[in-house]
């Protein structure tokens, strides 16, 4: 992952520097985004899954959710993943 990927990954698990646990597994953004690029390639990698926001009842921006993989490879030195978005 590159290192912008990283920050929106950690971005996405609610990690802020001071949080040790993730607490989420989500981030929304569509085309024209600045940061769809590195989300898509991210799915591409294995390292994020994808729901086209045009597939959602009420429409909207893509929603892209982290596999563990790619979970794994956001967190710093003493963090951990929820258990309950990431079970065993």
């Amino acid at each position: 992952m590159t290192s912008e990927q990283i920050e929106l990954a950690r971005h996405a698990l609610g990690l802020d520097g001071q949080r040790k646990r993730s607490y989420r597994n989500r981030y929304v953004t569509g085309p024209g985004g600045s940061d769809h690029p590195a989300w898509l390639a991210m799915v591409e990698a294995g390292d994020a899954k994808k729901r086209d926001g045009s597939t959602l009842p009420f429409g909207g921006d893509d929603i892209f959710w982290l596999t563990r993989q790619g979970a794994e490879k956001a967190l710093r030195k003493g963090e951990k993943l929820c258990p309950e978005d990431f079970p065993s």
